[in-house]
């Protein structure tokens, strides 16, 4: 894009090259294997991308959602999967941290989370609530010596089996915004990891249950004030929802690339397809489309680094960029023909993986509400 800086730029090839080299030779495996890539997770820690937004003094690199962004295109566009734990940590848990909780709490998670040492994740989707965030039900009731008691169950909930912090939700109170937020450390009594959960895409990343059972936190876990968390909540959902959506565009260029290199390798009729005119228009509009959503999302995620936020703003990249890239994860697999429906290449996991996308961080449907809300908020019966 015309307005990266020459730091953003300079990110983009740095994360190219380390996609190229640790996630896309690796993608396939770990999807068969329905397995985490660790040792790339690892090395982000050292490429200092795991704390893209957080600020310096804690290891971060103190940059935007832009390049939080181009992190995700480039990433995504070589294994999606291991892109949604690298969201999950970075996105999800990190800058929760680093924008809603103490010094002291900072000092505490972050230079760790950040160098790679551990992995984040957060809890919010539960077993009978998901699009309704809101409404979640898991429990946190404080003691006499002020420590709390939690109980209740996380579902879907990516990194759960690898994860040393959890950024959980909670309710403290019995109306429906009265929701807190704690820091859970892996090993806390009463805390545990519930079964694996097996998906259809997103293979490589792993997604399991947080379960609490009277698990007994401390106040100094407690994030900022009890009964506010909803605030952080919604803040924290429009930079997810940008984000993720360069997942979906990485994945969009790589089927485009794809299907470049197929149309200059197949022949048929004594012809390489790429001759053909409906194999031309096939690419053209799938390339022209990429463009599109590369503008739209980039322009959304500058804004935002600008102070121009909105949560309808976020919903459209994310309910447009997912769309557009499962349709184009189609047309690849047409073009490949039978090729394309099997496993030998790699357009039907992009194909499996984007459709995550469709659901994580709020479904399609959610995001036609929030936009519709927006557009018509004076409308009066």
């Amino acid at each position: 894009m015309w307005f990266f800086t020459e730091e953003e730029k300079d990110l983009q090839r740095l994360c190219r090259d380390f996609a190229q080299k640790e996630l896309a030779p690796f993608a396939h495996k770990h999807d068969e294997e329905e397995s985490f890539n660790l040792t790339a997770f690892k090395k982000m820690g050292e490429l200092g991308v795991l704390g893209i937004t957080a600020d310096p003094q804690y290891g971060g690199t103190g940059m935007g959602a832009v390049a939080a962004t181009i992190v995700m295109e480039e990433f995504g566009s070589a294994c999606a999967g291991t892109t949604l734990s690298y969201l999950a940590h970075t996105i999800l848990c990190v800058n929760n941290i680093q924008n809603n909780c103490s010094d002291e709490q900072k000092a505490k998670y972050l230079p760790k989370l950040i160098s790679g040492a551990h992995v984040g994740c957060m809890g919010m989707s539960e077993p009978e609530y998901g699009s309704d965030a809101v409404g979640i039900q898991t429990k946190a009731v404080q003691n006499a010596d002020g420590s709390f008691l939690l109980n209740g169950t996380k579902m879907w909930i990516t990194n759960a089996q690898y994860a040393d912090v959890a950024y959980v939700y909670t309710r403290t109170g019995s109306e429906r915004k009265n929701l807190s937020t704690f820091i859970i450390e892996k090993g806390t009594p009463g805390f545990s990891v519930g079964k694996p959960i097996h998906k259809m895409g997103m293979r490589s990343s792993p997604t399991g249950e947080l379960v609490f059972q009277n698990a007994k936190v401390d106040s100094s876990q407690l994030v900022g004030h009890v009964g506010e968390s909803i605030y952080h909540m919604m803040k924290n959902l429009d930079i997810e929802r940008i984000t993720i959506a360069g997942i979906s565009l990485g994945i969009a260029q790589a089927c485009v690339d794809q299907c470049v290199k197929y149309a200059g390798e197949r022949k048929q009729f004594g012809k390489h397809i790429g001759s053909f005119q409906m194999i031309q228009k096939m690419i053209a509009e799938m390339a022209t489309e990429t463009e599109m959503m590369r503008s739209f999302l980039y322009t959304t995620a500058k804004n935002y680094d600008l102070g121009v936020r909105g949560a309808a703003n976020a919903a459209q990249v994310k309910l447009a960029l997912p769309k557009m890239a499962t349709k184009i994860a189609l047309d690849a697999i047409q073009l490949h023909g039978g090729y394309g429906y099997s496993r030998e290449f790699p357009l039907e996991r992009m194909m499996r993986d984007n459709k995550l996308n469709e659901i994580g961080a709020g479904t399609n449907e959610v995001m036609i509400m929030i936009i519709a809300k927006n557009l018509l908020k004076d409308l009066k019966d």
